[in-house]
């Protein structure tokens, strides 16, 4: 087959070919503002927001940075972004001017999409970094990013991309330092989704119809791909909301099948009393990541509902990794893990050498499949550091596999604390100290310490009601773990600082606490 007579590998072409046979049925119901849009809605604006774009004369493979709210619109806004076969690069909502700043500097867009209060300031950033074209966006389709669209032809030919075209650029939190851009291909997110759409099950409208609540953000892996591709993949109608709300999330769960959250709103969920077996009784999945899920929140959760969450794991890098089983022939849902590898993606443990490690052994993750990313933007000498000498990429998280295969979290490399020569890896204190009576969730990081080097440091929260003694605590845990395990100081707060996907900020506890032992 020639150059020239190979399919056209834009991820777009794909999710469009899996639209259902009706395009007149609805594809998307927004809850809070009550309107759906048809398959076909979504065929003719994504053609327009494309012919837009083209309009433009961008540069071949522009990058198109957006900060805006959670709309139907953004997410429409992203494909057409694909469409046009340009580099889709989502912002936190969250991120202030100083950020916004940075990344605009880094991966110098050609095209800046923001919410119509930031205009002024956004705009003078992006101009002044040299983008061409600034666009609004509002959550109530305001905007004039939608006032242009709406002049432009409702039909338009996807541009032809490789496997390995860039489809998008995701920056890390950049907690341990300056973010870096993971570069995302559509090879990597097309080769993740169709495995996802196996291994959970998705069903399409022939198949009985799946149908998904999206109360996740769109700027991240979680919400962006995972959720929003595997419906699209599916042909699945989406119970679109703004954002959370676990009383409104109840109320729509019988009308819905697969749900996903980050672990924070699991908790949120189990605190709403009209959550019951009765308002699951349709659901086939609840998918939990982005975070570790406490095992009480696991258990809970089951009693409560009758349904065993499916946690899984992923990467900003790599999309999804691993995942518990959906069919209960592939094995249980193991609480406290995230599952098997998935299906045509390598895992293993290694030491500090890179030399593998047994089984049941703690170690480095590394991986290696079709959807590990491309790289870091602009930084080839980063990439290869993070890369093996064979190929395998080392995702700084360090964790176990069991002897039946289901892998395990037990921390960030970056937060093993080596306290008087040994190491200690905050996951385990972790899950012991919320067993601990009182106790609903915890953190433990690592702090200066003249004669240890590193000190360990426990954060607790309490549950609602209840009073913790931080010095029974620390009795307690010393006839449960080892000395050197055992925190050398207590904190009790109110809650744990986390960012806009439920991830506790371990930097700013780090910070907060480095002078402790000073």
């Amino acid at each position: 087959m020639t150059a020239d007579a190979e399919p056209n590998a834009n991820l777009f072409v794909a999710l469009r070919d899996a639209f259902p046979g009706d395009l007149d049925s609805a594809a998307i119901e927004t809850i809070e503002r009550g309107l759906v849009y048809t398959w076909r809605d979504l065929e003719r604006a994504t053609a327009m927001l494309a012919n837009l774009l083209d309009s433009l004369d961008l540069p071949a493979a522009s990058r198109i940075a957006v900060q805006a709210e959670k709309s139907v619109e953004s997410l429409l806004f992203y494909l057409a972004v694909l469409r046009a076969g340009h580099v889709y690069l989502p912002l936190n909502t969250a991120y202030k001017s100083d950020e916004i700043g940075y990344f605009i500097g880094d991966a110098e867009p050609a095209v800046f999409v923001c919410a119509p209060k930031d205009f002024v300031w956004a705009s003078k950033l992006a101009f002044a970094a040299g983008t061409t074209f600034v666009f609004t966006l509002g959550d109530d389709r305001s905007g004039s990013l939608l006032e242009r669209a709406i002049h432009f032809d409702d039909r338009h030919t996807p541009a032809v991309r490789k496997s390995e075209d860039l489809a998008a650029i995701l920056y890390t939190s950049g907690t341990t330092g300056r973010s870096k851009g993971a570069m995302l291909t559509h090879g990597n997110l097309l080769s993740n989704a169709v495995t996802l759409k196996t291994y959970w099950g998705w069903r399409s409208a022939a198949e009985g119809g799946d149908v998904l609540i999206h109360a996740l953000p769109i700027f991240h892996v979680h919400g962006l791909f995972v959720a929003s591709h595997g419906a699209l993949l599916a042909g699945a109608k989406m119970l679109w909301l703004g954002r959370f709300d676990a009383r409104r999330v109840v109320e729509l769960l019988p009308r819905a099948t697969v749900f996903m959250a980050v672990p924070t709103l699991y908790v949120r969920l189990l605190a709403e009393p009209t959550l019951t077996r009765e308002a699951c009784r349709n659901m086939r999945v609840f998918i939990s990541g982005s975070a570790p899920l406490l095992l009480d929140t696991f258990e809970a959760f089951r009693e409560r509902t009758g349904h065993t969450i499916l946690e899984r794991y992923g990467m900003s890098e790599t999309v999804m990794l691993t995942s518990n089983p959906y069919d209960p022939a592939d094995g249980e849902r193991r609480g406290g893990t995230v599952g098997f590898p998935l299906p045509g993606v390598g895992l293993r443990i290694v030491d500090g050498d890179g030399s593998v490690l047994p089984g049941s052994t703690v170690g480095a993750i590394e991986v290696r499949g079709p959807n590990v990313f491309a790289g870091y933007w602009r930084m080839p000498e980063k990439t290869r550091e993070e890369f093996s000498a064979d190929g395998w990429f080392r995702t700084g998280d360090v964790g176990v596999v069991d002897d039946l295969g289901y892998v395990s979290i037990v921390g960030r490399s970056k937060d093993l604390i080596i306290s008087g020569g040994y190491n200690v890896y905050p996951a385990e204190i972790e899950g012991v100290c919320n067993e601990m009576p009182g106790v609903a969730e915890s953190a433990v990081v690592g702090v200066p310490h003249s004669d240890f080097g590193e000190a360990v440091v426990a954060v607790v929260v309490p549950r609602a009601g209840e009073a913790i003694d931080a010095d029974a605590l620390t009795r307690a845990l010393k006839a449960r773990i080892a000395n050197f395990k055992v925190p050398k100081a207590v904190f009790v707060v109110a809650e744990l600082p986390r960012n806009a996907m439920g991830k506790v900020q371990k930097n700013l506890l780090r910070e907060q606490h480095a002078a402790l032992f000073a």
